[in-house]
This record gives structure tokens, C-alpha cells and sequence, in this order.
């Protein structure tokens, strides 16, 4: 399984507050069967003012650390990015870092608030060639007002991933039912773990992809965790790969059941 995002590099945002809990968390990584994990500390100007170099340096330090003790586990690294009114441009610069240097980011919208111009924002980091990976929409506080924004922005071409814990409940009721509703309206392309420790919000892939079987079954569930995650971090062209089932798109995953039934959840 691949996890796109985890916080697990030491003391450099609000995840592994030090080695020895960052090494912990690779172990659960790869006891719950990731064997690719990339690290993305937060990017928020003013509060984790990162920078790819900063990361970069983390991650092959970490990385000696693993190797170290004969772990098992590839990584990368991109950011979790805060969305500014400069995110394309400072993508385009490299300031902000894409996941394994590919065409694909994460495009992390507010938590509390509504994202003003929130359409635009994955335009135009779409005509510039980048691919939104948005993270953990089910867990935003304005989502049921703004739900097909987010079904707007799939059909565009950005992406949708959901953290595996909050279907089985750990981030409350709210998140698990939207979660839930994504996978199946059919919008949602990626599990990630958005680990940040080793108790509260573990590295665990399996447990989510467990519950994804039984919404969206067997084969759209590794879909979710292996072959879409993978597809990302080896940089391949969106257009190749197949997309959730609600996308109604031929070759893409969907079909006249898909569309059907988008006709009738919005008309």
C-alpha cells in the first residue's frame, strides 16, 4: 500500500514531535502493510514556514535512521500546502513541493472557514499542469453547505483523498458519514493515513481500506490505497488512469449506472 500523506518527520511541523516517535510510526507503517510513504509536513506561511530544502534535508536523515535498522519502508516527500493566493506560482518555483517531484500536490483547503474562490483555485492549478490532491475534505467544518464544490472540483480533474480514520470513526460521527458519502457518491480517488503519531492518529491504511470494501467493494478499494496512489507517485498522466466509479466517465471507471446517479443526488 501507498500512503501520500504522513506526517512522520521529526520536529519540523505538528506531527513526530522527535526520532523516536517518527520510528515508531514507521513501524506501524509497515506492520499495517505500506511499503511507500511519503512525508508531507504542513506549509503555512507564518505557522510551518518549511521549505523544500528544509524537507529534503529531513527526509534523508530519517532516512538513514530507517536504513539503520534494516526498515523496510520507501519513502518521499512533498507538503501538506496550506492554499494561498501564491500556490501556483509557488509551485511552479518549486517553493512548494509536489509529491515525488510529480505533477500532483496537496492541496489542503481550511479547516473552519470556506475557501473563497475555491473553484478557481484548482483551475488554475489545473491549466498550469498540476493535479489538486485535495486532502481530508470530510473532515472540513463547511462541507455539507459546499459539498458540490467539491464534486465540481473532481469532475474538473483534481483529485479527492479521504484519511482512513475517518471512516472507522476517529476523527467523530460528522467526518465518518462524510467520508462515507464520498466513497459512495463515487468522487473519491485516494486513502492516506494523515498520520501524526503514534496513538491518536496512527499510520494505519488497512483498517480504512477495510471499510472502503464494503462501500465501494474489493477491487475500488485497492484502487484507493495501491494503484491511484501509485499512479501519482510515479508521475503518470491522469488522463491514464481510471477514476472513481461516479465520475461516469468512459474508461475512467463509471458508466450510464454513475451518471444516473449524479442526475439524481443533484437535480
Amino acid at each position: 500500500m501507498y500512503d501520500l500523506h504522513c506526517h512522520i518527520l521529526p520536529n519540523i511541523d505538528d506531527g513526530a514531535g522527535d526520532l523516536s516517535v517518527a520510528l515508531e510510526m514507521a513501524r506501524i507503517a509497515v506492520d499495517d502493510g505500506i511499503t511507500h510513504l511519503a512525508c508531507t509536513p504542513h506549509i503555512y506561511p507564518g505557522l510551518f514556514d518549511n521549505s523544500p530544502e528544509h524537507i529534503a534535508a529531513a527526509l534523508a536523515s530519517f532516512r538513514k535512521e530507517l536504513e539503520a535498522r534494516d526498515m523496510s519502508l520507501e519513502l518521499t516527500y512533498g507538503a501538506d500546502i496550506q492554499v494561498v493566493p501564491e500556490l501556483v506560482e509557488g509551485l511552479r518555483a518549486g517553493v512548494f513541493p509536489t509529491l515525488n517531484q510529480s505533477r500532483y500536490f496537496l492541496f489542503e483547503p481550511p479547516h473552519h472557514v470556506p475557501l473563497v474562490n475555491f473553484a478557481q483555485f484548482v483551475f488554475d492549478a489545473l491549466q498550469a499542469g498540476f493535479t489538486p490532491v485535495i486532502t481530508h475534505p470530510e473532515r472540513l467544518g463547511w462541507i455539507k453547505e459546499h459539498y458540490r464544490e467539491f464534486v465540481s472540483a473532481v469532475q474538473a480533474g483534481a483529485w479527492i483523498q479521504l484519511t482512513a480514520g475517518s471512516l472507522t470513526g476517529r476523527f467523530g460521527k460528522v467526518a465518518k458519514y462524510w467520508g462515507e458519502r464520498m466513497l459512495g457518491d463515487g468522487i473519491v480517488h485516494v486513502l492516506a493515513t494523515d498520520g501524526h503519531d503514534c496513538c491518536n492518529r496512527p499510520p494505519l491504511l488497512a483498517e480504512g481500506e477495510g471499510i472502503a470494501q464494503r462501500v465501494v467493494g474489493k477491487e475500488e478499494a485497492m484502487r484507493l490505497v495501491l494503484d491511484r496512489p501509485r499512479s501519482a507517485w510515479e508521475n503518470a498522466d491522469p488522463a491514464t488512469v481510471s477514476g472513481p466509479p461516479g465520475l461516469g466517465q468512459p474508461g475512467k471507471g463509471g458508466g450510464k449506472k454513475s451518471r444516473g446517479f449524479f442526475r439524481r443526488l443533484f437535480r
